[in-house]
Formats: structure tokens, sequence, C-alpha cells
């Protein structure tokens, strides 16, 4: 299993935004001290109710490594916490020390020994006072000490699985989320069918979903997020469950989707070829229509036709009869 990575602190660097972490997640700090001083670095981390004081060495190279483990950080409180990283510069002595016996901040160079504030008992100051008093004794004029700082927030472990939306049957995507895993950190990711069930030994029971681990990659803003490729060629269409939860953190998030068959392919009606009328042009001339005269028949003509008729069909009795 691929270990995660620590959340990452170099102190005295500017930070665009306060990283955040989950319970359980280790931090690591880290950095160079000048000088490489003999006596080491004092590392105070300060949180509501919290507080943690480290000696450190530096490294050949003048750098240092300081880390939180899991088990450091797993029943935190949710809040923010300072890391101050005490470099004892040019006297080689921490002149502002604790003294876990009584819980009192000391200036070793007031009088041989002041107490200035009460840091990790009943009666003292709360974190943000107490980080406060520290820095500002520490980058005292009277002071030869130097310190650099970093912070982050801490919190349960928590993700987020965004929108989905539907999908047709056959379509490849991709589920993301978002969550205050560290970088590194495993999430087992699951989509299946909410008509899953256990089925008989004769009755069809195949598998509509896909599952796979996938890990933590560095986001912004505070939260790192995660991504699942999805295949959907053997999908049905159904709602599915989409379901994450931690490899070793005790943390899990769902939500719900469709799969929807495609839309019909409809073929376009080819619109009517609409009827084209050549009317004359206004110019062009019309010729007028002639009309044709009408004669009259004349009465004589008719009498003398009739009376023609008459004769011949007189004169043809006639030749009959003298045959």
């Amino acid at each position: 299993m691929v270990p995660s990575q620590a959340l990452d602190l170099t102190p005295g660097m500017s930070q665009s935004s306060m990283p955040a972490i989950s319970n359980g997640d280790p931090v690591t700090v880290h950095g160079i001290a000048t000088g490489h001083p003999q006596a080491g670095l004092m590392v105070w981390v300060i949180g509501y109710n919290y507080l943690m004081i480290s000696n450190i060495q530096v490294n050949a190279d003048n750098t240092y490594n300081y880390e939180m483990k899991s088990a450091d950080t797993e029943n935190l409180a949710s809040g923010q916490y300072l890391v101050i990283v005490q470099h004892p510069m040019m006297n080689g002595q921490f002149d502002i020390i604790y003294d876990p016996s009584t819980g009192n901040v000391i200036n070793r160079q007031l009088g041989g020994g002041t107490v200035i504030f009460q840091l990790g008992k009943t009666g003292s100051l709360q974190s943000p006072d107490a980080a406060s008093a520290l820095m500002q004794a520490i980058g005292s004029q009277n002071i030869d000490d130097t310190f650099a700082t970093a912070s982050f927030f801490i919190s349960p472990p928590d993700t987020i699985i965004h929108p989905v939306g539907d999908h047709v049957v056959g379509e490849n995507f991709t589920i993301t989320g978002s969550t205050n895993l560290a970088v590194g950190d495993q999430l087992q990711v699951e989509v299946y069918s909410s008509s899953f069930q256990p089925t008989g030994k004769n009755q069809d029971s195949s598998f509509s979903g896909a599952t796979g681990v996938v890990q933590v990659m560095p986001g912004s803003d505070g939260s790192n997020t995660w991504s699942f490729d999805v295949d959907g060629k053997d999908f049905k269409p159904d709602k599915y469950i989409v379901t994450v939860s931690g490899i070793i953190q005790d943390i899990k998030g769902s939500a719900t989707f469709n799969i929807v068959e495609p839309l019909p392919t409809t073929i376009p009606i080819p619109s009517p070829i609409p009827m084209i009328t050549t009317m004359p042009s206004q110019t062009e001339a019309i010729s007028p229509v002639t009309a044709i005269p009408t004669t009259k028949k004349s009465a004589l003509a008719a009498g003398i036709c009739i009376g023609a008729v008459s004769t011949a069909f007189i004169l043809t009795r006639m030749r009959k009869g003298n045959t």
C-alpha cells in the first residue's frame, strides 16, 4: 500500500491559503537553518488546548525536518495550528525557553530568567494569544533568537462527490470529488446499480457497475481532489449509486446519478418545394382580341334552297314513274 504523503510545510514561506488536513494525516515541517546551530532548533506547535515542543537537530547541509506522525494528529481537535521554528542565532542558546513542570515561558535575558507568561496549564493563555505572545517575545530586540512560522488547519476526515449528472448508455465519463485527506491517501470508489441485489442460481446475476482504488491528488484552496474514470459500455439504463470510502481513514460519502437510453435519431422532413407562378411583366404588351363579325343569312336565299330541294324531289319522282 502506498503511504500517504505528509502535509509539507516550509516555515518562513508565504502561504496563499491555509492548507487543511484530516485527523490521522501526518505533517512534515522542513527548511534551512543558516549557521548550522549546534543547539539545533526548537519547534513549537500550538493549537486549541494543544502544545507540543520538540528540539530537533540540523543536518550537515543545514536542512532540518520535523514530522508530526499520524498518531500525533489523529486525536487533535478541529481548528488552526501554528508552527513556530525557533533559531538560537549568534549566542548559540535559546533565550526564550519553556519549563514543562510549571508551564512557564521564561525569558533568560531578563534578570537571569523571568516568567513572561504561562502556556499549556490551567489558566494559561489560549492558543491565539499564546502564539502571539511567544512570537513577540522571540522577536524582541533584546533577544538574540529569531523564528519562522507556518500554519495549517485540521478537521475530521471528509470527502465530497461533485455532481455526476445523467449519462447515456455506452458513454465514458469521470466522477470527481474533493477531500481534506492528504495527497497520496487512497480512496475506494464503487459505482453500482440501485437495482443490484443477490439472486438465485437460475436468475440473471449480471452486475452493472465499476469499482477501483484512487489516490488523492493536490488541489487548491486548502482542499485536495480525486477522480475515477468510468467506462459505461456495459452499463444498463438505471439509477446508480456512487460510494467513496477511505482505505485507512474512517470516511465515507455517496451520491446518485442516472444512466439513460440515448435519444432516438430523428430524420428531418424536407420542406415542400414552393410553386412559382410566372406573372407577365408589367411592361409586356398584351395584344387586344379582334372580334370576328357575324354575317346574317338572307331570308330569300333560304327560300331558294328550300325550293331547290323540293324541285329535285319532284323530278326524281317523275323519272321513276316514266320507267
